[in-house]
């Protein structure tokens, strides 16, 4: 008996001992039995061996305040264990009262640990048990390497001077400096010797060169390796939802809100699928490995929305997510998708760790579609991988993102920077709600499409004098009874303001409010109501969907116009976005992509202006509509466009004007003729006829080059003459052919990094290219310069795309 306690003791002691190190936090499980079975499984968890060990691996199971208090209690119960078995140890081994002490010792014990979690504590056992095996492995691998160099088997391991390799003699220095600030590094090798420092350096990462004596061909795969090229498989179309909703999940209510709207909208993504397909031709696609990672869904961020489905929070972020998904499984692809850090961990093979060390293996994706929380889990878990694999990405950025604050060094310098921006990506990889930001990509949602049986029963339902507040929460209605007193004069009020109990004092008596309505239900209302659709707040939320969700039942949007437009200089909700974007009323998309009869921008704050409107309203009769680009297949259509064409993982090379074909006629002395020309019935230039254009997206056919008012931006500049602004053409207009053909007078011309070049100033006669193509923008604009804007036609009810983009 005496020798059992004694091994109990060191059983004990060592569990104490192993732990510190390791931090493990443990909740709710038996400690005293996790200690058990760690020392039945081989002693792997020795004191000694860990350590020996110049880190320390953590692993949490549900951390935190709690757990800590847990542990603490943990650690007092085995030292009072410990105080037992000592007394224990020194009595005869046939009192009686050892005996009787050993039982209330085993009760204690019994008591100690938890009922039915056995399982758990020997998986967390396993586990662990694992971590320790896998760096024994590689601390023994490392120190036989070692031997192998000290014994000349190996050759010396000088760092290299090599220019190819200016980084690698400082890199080399840090690793002396600091490999043990993170498991990730013995976990490739590296032992503290400068032999796997440059092992690490040449083999994982890529700051110094191969070492001549190392066996290439025994070198595992890491992130920099090329992937063994397959063959691309062809992406067929889906009608079946049911393989998706089972990835998806469930679990929270926004996943449940998710997972609602893909059913009920199947129906109408499997008829525009076939659409698509037809109209298409049933041409090939490649089919591509995608990563969906809903940051702002997850845990670590924090997940804000999902408690607040059910309570009026905003849902239109989620209306985006369950369209994105749908679409990417409708187009067939092989889709993979993540609600956790864990699982992007999963899926990407991200090493154990603080995130120092690249990706144990080349990028398992051809995208990754993510959002700025999902893209700030990446930096800090992908290492250096996520600088090499960032052209993958696209960023869901609701209200966009333009270049001089995704320009981390220019945003600076010049005030741009705010806490989103600054990623130095190609701005086309954030995809936006609404086609606000051309410098960006258009990536939208859908809203239910009426059939025609559905549009007549509207018609002939239809309630008079009704109008619907999507006001869904009661904060929201404060201080708005005069404009209601208004508007309910004319018409009945509704509605639908969440409560739990009682009635909101800031609703008016005379508002019939329906609570918290279910999509489904909301859609039913809609069809009821004559009028409109009216937001609350005066203009909050803004550009949200559900005024093309009325629109499309039926209703008349109303809404405020402002004045000045909203933007990150006058108002709080913009501040710190990364755009200088302002905002005319509550839903621009609205006010100039569909206006009247289906919308009306009015100055709220004239009570005269107001009351014309809800009479003009009450005469107006209008059919329910929906834009093409907000239908199932409008975005199927968009999103295979991006997907088949867009690709900033090829480096695009300055504008080579000495490689195009011209005619030029035999023996001639005539120089080639111009790049751009005029085109018919327009101010603007087109490409030359003579001139083959380099193969790109969108095609140079849809180029139209314009020049700006002093002040003006691209945007405006194009949307003037009812075009696009098209970022992709700016690398084709930036030279002196296109100052050329514009007839611009240049004294002087020159390069610098701004984001309103390429431009000329007339006073000065001064002309300016662009020297960094991260800063092409539609968006900028100045006092001083005229800019050259690369505008485009785009197809009708899609303005994403060009005529010729499909």
């Amino acid at each position: 008996m005496i020798a059992s306690i004694i091994d109990g003791k060191i059983m004990v002691r060592r569990c104490l001992v192993t732990f510190k190190p390791f931090r493990i936090f443990v909740v709710g499980i038996g400690f005293f039995s996790l200690c058990f079975l760690m020392t039945s499984l081989g002693g792997q968890f020795s004191a000694k061996r860990l350590g020996d060990a110049p880190f320390t691996i953590r692993t949490e199971v549900l951390g935190g305040v709690e757990s800590r208090g847990v542990l603490r209690k943990i650690t007092d119960m085995l030292e009072v264990i410990l105080k037992r078995m000592d007394s224990l140890s020194k009595l005869d081994n046939t009192s009686a009262t050892s005996t009787r002490r050993l039982d209330e010792l085993s009760l204690a014990i019994n008591r100690f640990q938890p009922v039915g979690l056995v399982e758990r504590i020997q998986a967390i056992a396993q586990n662990v048990s694992n971590m320790a095996n896998r760096v024994e492995q590689i601390l023994q691998n490392s120190m036989a390497q070692g031997r192998a160099m000290r014994d000349g088997t190996s050759g010396q391991c000088e760092v290299p001077r090599d220019p190819r390799y200016p980084d690698c003699p400082g890199k080399v220095d840090w690793m002396r400096a600091r490999w043990t600030s993170d498991p990730c590094y013995a976990f490739y090798g590296v032992d503290g010797s400068d032999c796997s420092f440059l092992i690490y350096l040449s083999e994982v990462e890529w700051f110094c060169p191969p070492l001549a004596w190392r066996n290439q061909s025994n070198i595992p795969p890491t992130q920099h390796t090329q992937p063994a090229r397959t063959a691309p498989r062809q992406a067929a179309f889906r009608t079946d939802l049911s393989v998706l909703l089972e990835q998806v999940g469930g679990g929270k209510e926004s996943l449940s809100f998710m997972k609602q709207r893909m059913r009920r909208l199947a129906q109408q993504w499997g008829t525009a699928a076939l659409r698509l397909d037809s109209t298409l031709q049933h041409r090939w696609r490649d089919q591509k490995k995608i990563l969906v990672h809903v940051g702002f869904l997850t845990e670590e961020s924090g997940d804000v929305f999902s408690p607040k489905v059910l309570k009026g929070g905003p849902l239109g972020e989620m209306v985006q997510w369950a369209d994105i998904l749908t679409a990417l499984h409708v187009l067939g692809h092989n889709l993979k998708i993540s609600m956790s850090v864990k699982e992007l961990h999963g899926f990407l093979g991200v090493p154990p760790g603080r995130g120092s060390c690249p990706l144990t293996g080349p990028l398992p994706f051809d995208l990754i579609y993510t959002d700025y929380h999902g893209l700030q889990q990446m930096k800090q878990h992908m290492g250096l991988s996520l600088k090499k694999h960032k052209c993958h990405i696209r960023v869901i950025d609701t209200f966009g993102t333009e270049p001089a604050y995704n320009h981390e060094e220019y945003a600076t310098l010049h005030g741009y920077r705010t806490n989103w921006g600054y990623w130095n990506l190609n701005a086309r990889q954030y995809m936006t709600m609404f086609p606000h930001t051309p410098d960006n990509s258009f990536m939208g949602f859908v809203s239910e499409e009426l059939n025609e049986t559905e549009k007549r029963s509207i018609q002939q339902h239809k309630v008079n004098n009704m109008a619907v507040v999507y006001g869904k929460e009661a904060s929201m209605w404060k201080g708005k009874e005069g404009f209601l007193q208004i508007l309910h004069r004319y018409m009945e009020v509704h509605g639908t303001v969440y409560y739990e109990t009682q009635r909101p004092p800031e609703v008016p008596a005379f508002v019939k409010n329906h609570g918290l309505l279910p999509q489904h239900e909301l859609q039913q209302l809609l069809r009821k109501a004559k009028a409109r659709l009216l937001f609350i707040g005066f203009g909050f939320p803004y550009e949200g969907p559900a005024p093309l969700e009325a629109i499309a039942n039926g209703c008349i949007f109303l809404q405020p116009k402002f004045q000045p437009p909203h933007s990150s200089l006058n108002h709080e909700f913009f501040r710190g976005k990364p755009t200088s974007r302002g905002v005319s009323s509550q839903h621009p998309y609205a006010e100039q992509y569909i206006g009247r009869p289906h919308v009306m921008t009015v100055d709220y704050n004239n009570s005269q202006e107001f009351d014309t409107a809800i009479r003009e309203i009450m005469r107006t009769k209008v059919e329910p509509y929906l834009p093409y680009e907000y239908t199932c297949e409008g975005m199927l259509e968009r999103v295979h466009a991006y997907i088949q064409n867009q690709d900033f993982c090829v480096p695009e090379p300055p504008f080579p004007l000495g490689n195009l074909s011209k005619p030029v006629a035999s023996g001639s002395s005539m120089s080639p003729g111009p790049l751009f020309v005029p085109l018919p019935n327009s101010t603007a230039l087109g490409w030359a006829a003579n001139v083959t254009p380099p193969p790109v997206w969108p095609p140079l056919s849809s180029l139209r080059l314009l020049v700006s008012q002093e002040g003006q931006s691209c945007i405006e500049t194009c949307q003037s003459v009812r075009l696009v602004c098209e970022p992709a053409h700016f690398r084709f207009i930036n030279n002196k052919e296109a100052l050329r053909g514009l007839e611009v007078q240049c004294e002087a011309l020159d390069s610098e990094s701004n984001h309103v070049l390429p431009a000329f100033s007339v006073a000065r006669r001064e002309c300016s290219l662009q020297r960094d193509p991260l800063l092409f923008s539609c968006a900028g604009h100045s006092p001083r310069y005229r800019r050259l804007c690369p505008c485009r036609d785009f197809r009708r009810g899609q303005v994403a795309l060009c005529r010729e983009c499909l």
